[in-house]
């Protein structure tokens, strides 16, 4: 349980969800994990969760100004920096005609703008080897009723990951994407599914991935073991790709 051992991560929206799971894991493995959310209660909850070698930080990743928090966190606890993956994201369905404004802006400062500037804050602190792992969706590849600004704002994620990944060659740092098909965390809630429908919804979405025969979706675990995969040394040779972890949806 030494994958990482020594090394120092950064996961915003690490109090919840596959954040949450890849935050635990990586503390498993020897990381000291900073974790990053918008409300303090969660945030701790989280932190007792995974236990002495996280530090968790509140703040709001639409507010540049956050980022800045995390890198003097970062460099004065830690002095540097292993790992940063920039997962916190927020997802609203709502069919083109019926977008708002602040909608649209809501998912591109939180998807994307926090993406690009969190990046930038992290990386002078990262070390020569290190690992930035942003995720996405597989709504950036396959089209999904309600889901174009969501979308549109994963979609940049790629150009910033292929851009980065050059830019960074040289330091022997790699960027790749995590894009995560239907997985079985809170944010299911957050869709509207009465918990009397929950069972026949998820059984219905399931029957849309080659892997969710059995009537499931995927699994936080299964998308953190993805991630550890990127953060880790055993990926050590690949940089500027797009990890999906669907189940196969996005061949259908």
């Amino acid at each position: 349980m030494d994958t990482l051992i020594d090394k120092v991560a950064v996961i915003t929206g690490g109090n919840s969800g596959i954040g949450l799971a890849s935050a635990k894991l990586f503390a498993r493995e020897g990381a000291s994990v900073i974790i990053t959310g918008r409300r303090a209660e969660v945030v701790d909850a989280a932190v007792a969760q995974i236990g002495p070698r996280a530090v968790g930080l509140v703040g709001d990743v639409a507010d540049l100004s956050h980022h800045d928090a995390v890198a003097e966190l970062v460099r004065s606890r830690f002095g540097g920096l292993d790992i940063y993956m920039a997962n916190a994201g927020v997802n609203t369905i709502t069919r083109s005609p019926d977008v708002s404004e602040a909608e649209y802006d809501a998912q591109f400062a939180i998807n994307t703008r926090a993406v690009f500037f969190g990046v930038q804050k992290m990386q002078p602190l990262l070390r020569d080897g290190g690992s930035v792992i942003l995720t996405s969706s597989i709504a950036s590849d396959k089209a999904l009723d309600g889901h174009a600004v969501y979308a549109g704002s994963k979609a940049a994620l790629g150009g910033f990951a292929r851009g980065w990944a050059l830019e960074f060659k040289t330091r022997g740092i790699r960027v790749n994407i995590l894009s995560p098909g239907p997985t079985d965390t809170a944010i299911l809630d957050k869709l509207g599914v009465p918990p009397s429908e929950r069972e026949a919804f998820e059984t219905a979405v399931a029957a849309g991935i080659p892997l969710g025969r059995l009537g499931r979706l995927g699994r936080p675990d299964e998308l953190a073991q993805a991630a550890l995969f990127l953060a880790s040394d055993a990926s050590s040779f690949i940089t500027g790709v797009n990890l999906k972890v669907d189940g196969g949806m996005t061949l259908l």
